[in-house]
């Protein structure tokens, strides 16, 4: 059985799930409490991050190069253009997500309003919360810019960059933390990528202690 070591509020578990799911890839999926650094599982990744993926007795992890393994191995429905220069403005995309917005808002925010609760490391920083939320803007701003010119993030069809950015997004959705009023192209891109199948299972997830709002799993909002 192909196994997902993943935690429901990883961004970049969540994209491996998407990425899984668009390729209907059937994985089992294995909550990880990652930060306990159980030395079962960093047998399986001694980076002691998630996601790691167990595919055909294959330990995977580090999600971007997940994605791409599955890109190559699966390239039925394609992620990734065929074009050089559009396969670059996909993992410059990418890069932008996983490490940028991460690092200015996903990591502030779900990190004091979760992961401090979650981990017993104290209460939330606000200093760390405001700035998230100021960056929040700056990149909602950036994806209006992209998608006032284009049907997806990267162009014109759907690949893992969008992937990237919803997994960063839902993650924050999930504890109210976008503002989803800034921008209606930015609105709209996210209601038509969570309507896809590949979505569900991020829609269901349920965080003790954490109850998504009323509008996270609504497909119009």
């Amino acid at each position: 059985m192909n196994r997902l070591y993943h935690f429901p509020l990883s961004p970049f578990s969540r994209k491996v799930r998407l990425s899984l799911a668009e390729k209907r890839i059937e994985v089992e999926l294995i909550e990880e409490r990652y930060w306990e650094q159980d030395s079962d599982f960093l047998h399986r990744n001694p980076a002691g991050k998630v996601p790691v993926l167990r595919l055909s007795n294959r330990m995977l992890s580090e999600s971007a190069a997940i994605c791409e393994y599955l890109e190559d191995t699966h390239p039925n429905p394609p992620l990734m253009p065929r074009d050089a220069d559009a396969r670059y403005e996909v993992r410059r995309l990418v890069g932008w997500f996983d490490d940028k917005f991460y690092r200015e808002c996903t990591e502030k925010l779900l990190g004091e309003r979760v992961f401090r609760k979650v981990k017993g490391t104290g209460y939330p920083d606000s200093t760390n919360v405001k700035a998230g939320s100021r960056a929040m803007r700056f990149h909602l701003d950036y994806m209006t810019k992209l998608l006032e010119h284009r049907r997806w993030l990267a162009g014109n069809e759907m690949t893992l960059a969008d992937f990237a950015a919803a997994a960063q997004l839902s993650c924050l959705d999930y504890i109210s933390d976008v503002d989803w009023n800034r921008s209606e192209v930015v609105k709209d891109w996210y209601a038509k990528i969570k309507s896809r199948p590949a979505f569900r299972s991020l829609l269901a997830d349920q965080v003790p202690g954490f109850l998504p709002p009323s509008h996270y799993a609504n497909l119009d909002f």
